[in-house]
């Protein structure tokens, strides 16, 4: 899996690249199918804007955005926010493959 961190309009420290990378990959522990995370660092006027993209297989993206005065802070609230996107999409997956008693169709004979 491959973890790209780049910077707009900002000088990307080795530490905060690696605290990125360190956050990026927990992100397999909720879905294992990822090919690829790309995290951006974006220096606004008065707030630092960090936007991760996750590439899983089949083409499915999944993105997150966070603002806040502090990098980190806001690797962080990605993070979060895309724990929670993975999360409900493997519980869809799972849920698609073995439907409850209740949502399928009963035939009578």
């Amino acid at each position: 899996m491959n973890v790209v961190v780049t910077g707009r309009h900002i000088e990307v420290t080795p530490a905060m690249k690696a605290h990125a990378e360190q956050k990026a990959m927990k992100l397999l522990k909720y879905f294992d199918r990822i090919q690829e995370i790309e995290v951006i660092f974006d220096n606004g006027k008065d707030n630092m804007t960090v936007e991760i993209l996750v590439n899983a297989e089949h083409k499915r993206e999944f993105v997150a955005h966070h603002t806040d005065p502090d990098a980190y802070a806001c690797v962080d609230g990605c993070v979060d926010k895309l724990e929670r996107q993975l999360s409900e999409h493997k519980k869809k997956l799972r849920n698609r493959k073995h439907p409850e008693d209740g949502a399928t169709i009963r035939h009578q004979g």
